[in-house]
């Protein structure tokens, strides 16, 4: 009788484990892999860095020459040329917000600097936030144009993007397309705890995933899932947050409350087939809340994880 080792395949055996990493987005990104000794580390790590550093220089808010932050700049009713992998994220980004009944708006930006939490954020003043309440505000769904063939957005009322419930998502999924172009088959990718694996070890065991206690200020682990050839991305109100008036305010926005969100939920992790799915709809279901949230999430037949606050503790709910 052949013992476990022995039934495993020679090749996989062979195989070398890497790990790679590097800063990016104002956080740091990580790939773990696994591929034959002399692979080239170096032009795989250079693939890595480019890939996530492509995305960061088109998409993010807090470089002012990025392509979102010319878009933003860009007068009402212009058509502004931008990137083909901005106009994929944006038609994502779209898609999901009108899925999930406007809980994931990325027309937010106004928001999100007027709370403290953004590239051009202030000290919170409460005439500021009362004036943007009794402003008139549309989601992003309602007056973004977006011409996919041009690869041209348009904008037909003032509005502020933010895709920083999305982008780190799409990053992870560009880490992970770096590896399959080089013929990589068992990874794990990650920015700041949006993941995306494929494959398994090369004994045949699945990527094990940490997920966090969601408690402020430390690090503390509730449980491991195991992950394979799929995403995971979490949203909760534990690691960005501010104080205001004796209140804690996360810094995941409600667009309908023109305000940071304040319902029961600690956190949802979301598992789908790509990290940019992942990571969109974990935010948009803590926007939700505990009810609609979790009645989405079972409608729609995703994996979810719910995590409340219950009294001094949390309750977790799965989906």
């Amino acid at each position: 009788m052949k013992t476990y080792s022995e039934q495993q395949d020679p090749a996989a055996i062979a195989l070398q484990r890497y790990s790679l990493h590097g800063e990016t987005m104002g956080t740091r990104y990580s790939a773990i892999f696994f591929a034959a000794p002399d692979i080239d580390e170096a032009a795989i790590g250079a693939g890595l860095f480019a890939a996530v550093d492509k995305v960061d220089q088109q998409m993010s808010t807090w470089k002012s020459n990025s392509d979102l932050s010319c878009l933003n700049r860009a007068p009402e009713h212009h058509w502004q040329k931008v990137p083909e992998a901005l106009i994929f994220v944006l038609t994502a980004a779209l898609r999901v917000s009108r899925q999930s009944r406007g809980a994931f708006d990325i027309g937010v930006g106004d928001l999100v600097n007027t709370w403290g939490f953004g590239p051009n954020a202030q000290q919170i003043n409460e005439q500021q936030i009362n004036a943007l309440k009794s402003q008139e505000r549309w989601l992003a769904t309602d007056v973004l144009d977006i011409d996919v063939v041009q690869c041209r957005v348009r904008k037909r009322a003032s509005i502020t993007l933010d895709l920083s419930g999305i982008a780190k998502g799409y990053g992870v999924d560009q880490l992970a397309h770096c590896l399959d172009t080089f013929g990589i088959t068992r990874y794990l990718v990650g920015i700041d705890g949006e993941m995306r694996a494929r494959g398994t070890k090369p004994d045949d065991r699945p990527w094990s995933i940490a997920i966090e206690k969601p408690v402020r200020d430390q690090r503390e682990v509730m449980g491991v899932m195991e992950l394979g050839d799929a995403a995971i991305a979490t949203s909760g109100d534990y690691r960005h947050w501010t104080e205001f008036q004796g209140e804690h305010y996360a810094h995941t926005m409600n667009s309908a409350l023109r305000e940071p969100l304040r319902n029961r939920l600690a956190s949802v992790s979301v598992v789908a087939s790509s990290c940019i799915l992942a990571d969109a709809w974990a935010t948009a279901l803590l926007v939700l809340g505990e009810e609609a949230g979790i009645e989405l999430a079972q409608t729609r037949g995703m994996d979810a994880l719910f995590v409340l606050h219950d009294g001094d503790g949390f309750k977790e709910i799965s989906t």
